[in-house]
C-alpha cells in the first residue's frame, strides 16, 4: 500500500499509463488487420518488425538523454507529440492507399517516435514510489488503458479502417497534453564531458556483465519472440474460426494480465523472483498449447493466458532491474530491458513468425496446430534456459 504517494500524484501517474496504454492498443491490435483491409499484407510482418528495429535505436538513446539531459517528462512530451503527426500520416496513406512500401517506410519513423516512451514512463513512476513493489498495482492502469484502446476500436468499427489510426493519435495528443501535469524530476547528472558511447547510451550494455541480470534479459528476449506472433496472427485464427470484432475478443488477454499484477504484490512477498519468471513463462507454454487445440474456446482460453504470461516475466523483470540496478542508471537499465524485447525479441519474432506462418500455410487453409505447437516449444526452450542459467544472485 502506498504510504508516501500524496492521493492526487498517484492519480496522475496512474492516469498516466492509462492514456498510453489506449493510445498504443487503438493503433497496434487492429493493425495487422487493416493492412490486410487496404491489399497491404504484404508488409503485414515487416510493419510488426519496425517497432523492433526502432527499438534497437530510440530507447537507448532517449533513455540516455532522460538519465542525464532533460527532465523525463519533457522527453515524453516531445515523443509524444512527435508520435501523434506520425500516426496521422500513416493513417491518412493507408486510406488512400498509397504505394505500401511507403506507408512501410512511415511507419518505420512512427516507432522510432514511440519506442522508448513506455520505459520512460515507467521511470518517472518508479522515481516517485516509495518501494518499487508499488508498481505492479499501478503498472494495472496500462493494461486496463490497452484492453479500453482495443475494444474502443471495435465499438467505432475500426478494425480495419485508418480510424483506428487517427483515433490513436488524438489520445497521444491528449498524452502530450497530460505531461504538463507531471512532476519534473531531477535530471541526476551533467551532460558534460560525456562520450559519443555514453550520449547514445550504449554504456547502458555494460549491466549485461552481472551473470543474472544478462539472464533475465536473455529470458525476457527469448519469451518475445513466440509472443510477437499473437497480434499479427491471433486475429486471422479468429476469423477462420467464425468469430468476429477481433480487436474485441483480443482483449481478453488483458483479463489475466490484470489478474497477475493484482496477484503481483503477493508472490514478490513470499516468491523468490526466479520462481515468478518460471511460473510466468510455464503460462507462456500451456497458452500456445491451447491455442494449437484450434477450436474457438481453447483458442480464446489461450488468448486470456498471453496477458498473464507477459505480465508475470515482463513487469517482474521491470521489477528487478529497479531493485538490482544503481539509481543512475535506471532509466538505460529500462531502456535497455525495451531494446532487448521491443528490438531483439520483437525483430526475430516478427520475421520468425512470418516465416513460420508461410510455412504452416496449406492450399487448404493454415495448420494452427502446427503454429501454435511451434510457438510453444519455443517457450518450453525458453523456460528451461531460465532455470539452468539463473543463480539468484543478490544485488549489485
Amino acid at each position: 500500500m502506498l504510504t508516501t504517494l500524496r492521493k492526487a500524484e498517484y492519480a496522475e501517474l496512474t492516469l498516466l499509463f492509462f492514456i498510453q496504454g489506449v493510445a498504443m492498443s487503438t493503433w497496434f491490435v487492429p493493425l495487422g488487420s487493416i493492412l490486410d483491409a487496404h491489399g497491404m499484407h504484404g508488409i503485414k510482418p515487416f510493419a510488426f518488425a519496425a517497432s523492433a528495429l526502432a527499438a534497437f535505436v530510440s530507447p537507448l538513446i532517449f533513455g540516455a538523454m532522460a538519465d542525464r539531459h532533460v527532465a523525463p517528462a519533457r522527453v515524453l512530451r516531445w515523443l509524444a507529440l512527435a508520435t501523434a503527426v506520425m500516426m496521422t500520416l500513416v493513417s491518412t496513406t493507408i486510406k488512400f492507399h498509397a504505394n505500401a512500401w511507403f506507408v512501410l517506410a512511415l511507419i518505420q519513423l512512427l516507432t522510432l517516435c514511440n519506442a522508448p516512451m513506455l520505459g520512460i514512463s515507467s521511470t518517472i513512476i518508479f522515481a516517485r514510489l516509495a518501494h518499487s513493489n508499488e508498481f505492479a498495482p499501478m503498472r494495472v492502469m496500462l493494461t486496463f488503458g490497452w484492453m479500453a484502446g482495443g475494444v474502443l476500436a471495435s465499438v467505432l468499427n475500426a478494425d480495419t479502417s485508418s480510424l483506428a489510426g487517427y483515433t490513436s493519435a488524438t489520445v497521444w495528443l491528449v498524452l502530450a497534453a497530460f505531461t504538463f501535469f507531471l512532476p519534473e524530476l531531477e535530471v541526476p547528472k551533467s551532460a558534460e564531458n560525456l562520450s559519443w558511447h555514453e550520449r547514445l547510451g550504449l554504456d547502458a550494455l555494460t549491466l549485461l556483465k552481472n551473470p543474472d541480470i544478462r539472464v533475465v534479459f536473455i529470458t525476457t528476449m527469448l519469451l518475445n519472440i513466440p509472443l510477437a506472433a499473437f497480434y499479427p496472427y491471433a486475429p486471422t485464427n479468429l476469423r477462420d474460426l467464425g468469430l468476429t470484432h477481433t480487436s474485441a475478443w483480443m482483449s481478453l488477454a488483458q483479463c489475466s494480465e490484470v489478474a497477475a499484477i493484482f496477484g503481483m504484490g503477493w508472490l514478490l512477498l513470499h516468491w523468490r523472483m526466479k520462481w515468478i519468471f518460471a511460473f510466468g513463462l510455464g503460462f507462456g507454454v500451456l497458452r500456445f498449447a491451447l491455442s494449437a487445440v484450434n477450436s474457438q474456446t481453447c483458442l480464446l482460453i489461450g488468448i486470456g493466458l498471453h496477458g498473464a504470461s507477459f505480465a508475470l516475466v515482463y513487469i517482474t523483470a521491470q521489477i528487478y532491474l529497479e531493485q538490482r540496478v544503481d539509481t543512475a542508471w535506471r532509466a538505460r537499465a529500462q531502456a535497455l530491458l525495451t531494446l532487448m524485447n521491443s528490438g531483439v525479441g520483437n525483430f526475430i519474432g516478427y520475421l520468425g513468425a512470418g516465416w513460420w506462418f508461410a510455412t504452416c500455410a496449406r492450399p487448404t487453409g493454415t495448420q494452427w496446430t502446427l503454429f501454435w505447437g511451434g510457438l510453444s516449444a519455443t517457450v518450453a526452450a525458453a523456460l528451461i534456459y531460465f532455470l539452468t542459467a539463473y543463480r539468484g544472485e543478490k544485488k549489485t
